[in-house]
């Protein structure tokens, strides 16, 4: 998106990612501005008094919602698609040249913090099936605790886990890994979130294809599991 940055820019999105946008000169919750009504039914006036203002819009959102696009087919939208086709290209990549810029690139945000030695272990995702198996994070806690602390993180949609850390806000949970020596996770957006800040990071991925949707970074290592067996940790 901060390719995208021009004289004055809003961003409109989640509203537990605004916290993440600090580039923008304002954030907007979709569902505050009325914006996921439009096609569905009539949305507020001030939607369209919004968008009027606006000398480009690029959306990633309603790509693939017809009525959407006819909806404000009088704005100035320029629409991409929300997921990457199935050439192999890594998303980063994909994103990235939907708006100009060059293949290889990796998410950054910086905090001037010192790194702290201890790790995060976050063991959920989106899907079940992307999970490395609970128990398999505990034997691993269990070695990394015979040399520094280990703390477990959950966000709020996570299945209970006792003892955990809950930061909701995804702009302070980052701060936190920035801290960490290490974090540990799934195929999830908190793992490509800790490898934005720098933090070196262990990805656990099964049915997903790392090509497409690893984390990038110069800190960031692979291991790769089934449903009948994991491949292996990866070398130092």
């Amino acid at each position: 998106m901060e390719f995208l940055r021009a004289s004055y820019t809003e961003v409109w999105t989640r509203s537990a990612h605004l916290p993440l946008v600090q580039f923008a000169d304002r954030t907007r919750a979709i569902a505050s501005t009325g914006l996921d009504l439009a096609g569905v039914t009539e949305p507020p006036a001030e939607l369209w008094d919004a968008l009027r203002g606006f000398d480009s819009i690029v959306s990633w959102y309603g790509a693939n919602r017809p009525e959407f696009r006819e909806a404000v087919r009088d704005f100035p939208f320029t629409f991409h698609t929300a997921l990457p086709p199935d050439t192999g290209m890594h998303a980063a990549d994909v994103y990235l040249s939907q708006v100009g810029g060059k293949p290889g690139g990796f998410p950054r945000i910086h905090y001037d913090v010192p790194r702290q030695d201890f790790v995060v272990i976050h063991p959920f995702s989106g899907s079940r099936r992307k999970n490395w198996p609970l128990e398999n994070f505990r034997t691993l806690a269990t070695q990394l605790e015979q040399d520094c602390p280990v703390h477990w993180c959950r966000g709020p949609e996570d299945p209970p886990l006792p003892g955990a850390v809950e930061i909701d806000d995804l702009y302070q949970l980052a701060r936190w890994f920035a801290q960490a020596r290490l974090f540990i996770g799934n195929d999830s957006g908190v793992t490509h979130l800790a490898a934005a800040v720098g933090t070196p990071v262990l990805a656990f991925f099964g049915p997903t294809d790392p090509a497409v949707w690893a984390p990038r970074g110069p800190n960031v290592k692979i291991g790769l599991f089934s449903t009948e067996s994991f491949s292996g940790l990866p070398g130092n």
